[in-house]
């Protein structure tokens, strides 16, 4: 049963993200809307994996929210991409069960919710 909804704006091809811990939204539909995106993973209770701001700053006012990870670098080399989260992966999924939002820096995780 899937944990995670990764969003469009993350790379599909990442072996770590390719278990059935993770449903990707191009899998279900690639066009989708960030609220239907929300939606989904509200009735679902899944994790959002994103890039994009808007969910963060969605948390950040609503009262029902599903959870977010936002990977919140910029464009950064596919490479330096995957490092990065392979490395925090582990401390990602130790705050996960604990807080809504995970905000997640090249040199840091950020707890915000």
């Amino acid at each position: 049963m899937p944990v995670y909804l990764v969003d469009v704006n993350l790379p599909y091809y990442f072996s770590l993200w390719h278990t059935a811990d993770f449903v990707f939204v191009r899998d279900l539909n690639d066009e989708w809307k960030d609220s239907t995106i929300w939606n989904y993973a509200l009735e679902n209770k899944l994790i959002i994996l994103t890039k994009d701001t808007d969910f963060f700053d969605r948390v950040l006012v609503a009262k029902v929210h599903p959870k977010v990870i936002h990977i919140s670098f910029g464009n950064v080399l596919m490479k330096e991409f995957f490092s990065i989260i392979e490395k925090v992966w582990t401390q990602i999924l130790a705050l996960e069960n604990q807080y809504h939002l995970i905000k997640v820096y090249k040199d840091k995780i950020v707890i915000i919710k």
